[in-house]
């Protein structure tokens, strides 16, 4: 399980900005900006290798949530 995974299964406390049905906003750890949030698909793509064309809404959707 990766540390990602384990976040969402609430095994690893983080300080959430936002959580929906699709995705986790955290809050980095050691942020190097002001604001500094990183914007996890709850369903696991182990690369960007194994995104196929039916991963297309959700990809998508990680820039609107990050908005």
């Amino acid at each position: 399980m990766t540390l990602f995974e384990k976040i969402i299964a609430r095994e690893i406390p983080a300080r959430i900005e936002h959580e929906d049905d699709h995705y986790i906003v955290i809050h980095d750890i050691s942020p190097q900006a002001p604001v500094h949030v990183l914007v996890i698909p709850k369903r696991v793509i182990p690369t960007l290798n194994d995104v196929t064309p039916s991963d297309r809404e959700l990809v998508g959707g990680l820039f609107t949530t990050a908005a």
